[in-house]
């Protein structure tokens, strides 16, 4: 048997410890690893409340900041209690709960501030308990993004830490864009600060374009034993530079990625998608659970300030709850500039979209959250815009609704490390548009199984963003035939854990993997 730590800032394993696909991942690849009779333990920052319903393990101290700080192991329970599977919150009053899903926080002024000192003292408090011996004797520390990175800065300079170096240390890069840069001194949120008299060798810690800081994602490229991307695609895109906007790349990453590549560390797999156990929605139900979502955001207090707008959009579902749309366009994603770049960029092409759905008697659901300006953007187009439905909000009961009843599922992302939404769409038999980027291009195959564009300009992938979204609808009117097929040949897809996870034994943590063997949950 082998025993993993799983290390991550998000865990949708437990109960509101997501905010994006980094969760889905933590959730999921665990599972496959105890189905194959291996044990793993997952510990997460608990933000301040995530403790709350555990069982304290341990307390203990870690040198942080020129003092021992001490800090608080706890198990918690998951949403599914599976056998070889353990959650952890480890709690400091100082690793604080943020304004990004409860976990984040936003410092626009000075980027990664206070995240840099959360996740530096969960870092350090994951280094005492394996010191600690809270999770037994490890085999594979997986770490996730840059959260959890400065682990490899402790097993590589810390005195305290050196037991570390026997543990074999993987590294995924989920969204190498977010790179947690902070100074290496002169600030209280600087590696020097909550390190104090600890050498280190600037050369190997730095950001290539800002000398005076250390970049924690680069620290999990070059420190990590394996390095793994969420995709075979985009391992290739970030080891060519960025040209933004036209090519999101390696964004000054990319010579140690190759120095990676060339080392035999770095690994492109795609992740996979869960096709057992789903939540299920019953059909019909979109247009009602958008109202009973809008209600209960109503009653939010962080909400008030856009109750007009809420309203708004409620007054026009319950419209086409009374004379329901012929076709359905949908997007469920974060409001970013990853996300929709195009739209914010050329806010025309959405207009044109939505005159082509009204044309057609369609309408484009959109839930999300996110950046202020995305959020204004498309506030404003919706009360342009009579069959454009804007959520402006989080609700699970509608995106399953969203997912099962879209006719054509729409993901026009400036890049994508993989994408989780595509194959959940595809999963319900809906044919996905979407930028021929990333894991995007790794998943959905023109005409086939869904619809891509591309192009060598932003302008040229606009127009042929409008000019395939017209293909589909043409051809979802004019070929029931064709379109059916491709509905089915979505819904047959499969990109499943398993496959991902036995190549994660060959490449990633290179051990053998156990024969997978069934086993009852509960």
């Amino acid at each position: 048997m082998n025993r993993f730590l799983f290390v991550a800032a998000e865990n949708d394993g437990i109960p509101a410890c997501k905010a994006g696909g980094m969760g889905d991942v933590v959730r999921d690849v665990p599972r496959q690893l105890a189905v194959r009779g291996d044990e793993v333990h997952v510990v997460v920052p608990a933000y301040g409340r995530l403790h709350r319903d555990g069982v304290l393990l341990r307390e203990f101290q870690v040198p942080l900041g020129g003092r021992r700080y001490d800090l608080s192991l706890y198990r918690v329970p998951g949403k599914k209690e599976l056998p070889g599977i353990a959650h952890y919150a480890l709690h400091h009053p100082e690793i604080t709960s943020g304004d990004i899903a409860h976990l984040y926080h936003n410092d626009p002024e000075e980027p990664f501030y206070t995240d840099f000192i959360k996740f530096a003292i969960f870092c350090t408090g994951v280094a005492g308990a394996i010191r600690e011996g809270a999770f037994g004797q490890l085999d594979v520390v997986h770490l996730h993004d840059w959260h959890a990175s400065l682990l490899l800065y402790l097993r590589e300079y810390h005195p305290e830490f050196r037991e570390l170096a026997d543990i074999r240390f993987v590294y995924t890069i989920h969204n190498l864009a977010i790179q947690g840069i902070r100074p290496f001194s002169g600030n209280p949120s600087s590696l020097e600060a909550w390190f104090p008299g600890v050498p280190y060798r600037e050369e190997q810690l730095s950001d290539a374009r800002y000398p005076d800081c250390i970049n924690l994602m680069a620290i999990g490229i070059r420190l990590a034993d394996a390095v793994h991307t969420v995709s075979p695609s985009y391992m290739e895109d970030i080891q060519k530079p960025s040209s933004p906007p036209e090519f999101i790349g390696g964004e000054g990453l990319e010579a140690d990625l190759v120095t990676a590549r060339k080392e035999q560390r770095l690994f492109g797999i795609l992740n996979g998608c869960n096709y057992d156990s789903i939540r299920t929605a019953e059909r019909g139900r979109l247009f009602p659970n958008t109202i009973r979502a809008l209600f209960g955001w109503l009653q939010e207090e962080s909400k008030k300030y856009k109750a007009d707008f809420l309203a708004h959009t409620g007054e026009k579902v319950v419209r086409w709850m009374d004379a329901p749309p012929a076709f359905i366009c949908s997007s469920v994603a974060r409001l970013t500039e990853q996300k929709f770049y195009f739209f914010n960029r050329h806010p025309e092409c959405l207009e044109n979209l939505l005159g082509r759905l009204a044309a057609d008697n369609g309408v484009f659901v959109l839930l999300g959250t996110g950046d202020p300006v995305y959020e204004e953007l498309f506030r404003e187009m919706s009360y342009r815009h009579p069959n454009f439905i804007f959520t402006n909000g989080q609700s699970e009961d509608l995106i399953d609704s969203i997912y099962l009843e879209s006719d054509l599922y729409l993901m026009p992302s400036l890049f994508e490390p993989c994408g989780i939404s595509q194959m959940l769409s595809m999963r319900n038999g809906n044919p996905v548009l979407a930028h021929a980027t990333g894991g995007l291009r790794d998943t959905i195959r023109h005409r086939e199984t869904g619809f891509l564009f591309d192009g060598e300009s932003i302008a040229e992938k606009v127009s042929n963003l409008e000019a395939v979204f017209n293909e589909a609808l043409d051809l979802c009117q004019q070929d029931p035939v064709a379109w059916e097929a491709i509905r089915e040949n979505a819904r047959g897809v499969r990109f499943t854990w398993a496959e991902s996870v036995d190549a994660y034994y060959r490449s990633l943590y290179q051990i053998r993997a156990p024969r997978k063997r069934p086993r009852k949950t509960r």
